[in-house]
């Protein structure tokens, strides 16, 4: 059983980045089978459904070699900012045009 310990991003849909700064400890998936009749798909791997927080990757790396659990660490990509004022979208030397 292999786990991915990894820094999630932040959610689209949310500005604030609460969860962010925490790194996540979850198990990949073991094989799932297809029910023949309904077609559904199904595990019998509960481990698969377990999320793991901590608030550092060397805290998550601790656990995982404290309980004998094989890991891969993602490292999380630098994100990048680009701070921007309003009144830009109406400047003269804008590039592109102000369409609605």
């Amino acid at each position: 059983m292999t786990a991915r310990i990894s820094r999630p991003a932040k959610s689209a849909t949310q500005s604030g980045a609460a969860r962010a700064k925490a790194w996540l400890l979850e198990y990949a998936p073991a094989g799932r089978s297809i029910e023949p009749l309904m077609g559904w798909t199904s595990s019998t791997d509960t481990s698969s459904q377990v999320k793991l927080w901590f608030a550092t990757r060397e805290e998550a790396v601790a656990y995982a070699e404290r309980e004998g659990i094989s890991y891969r660490v993602e490292e999380p990509h630098p994100t990048t900012r680009r701070v921007m004022a309003y009144a830009d979208n109406f400047k003269t030397s804008r590039i592109g045009q102000w369409t609605h």
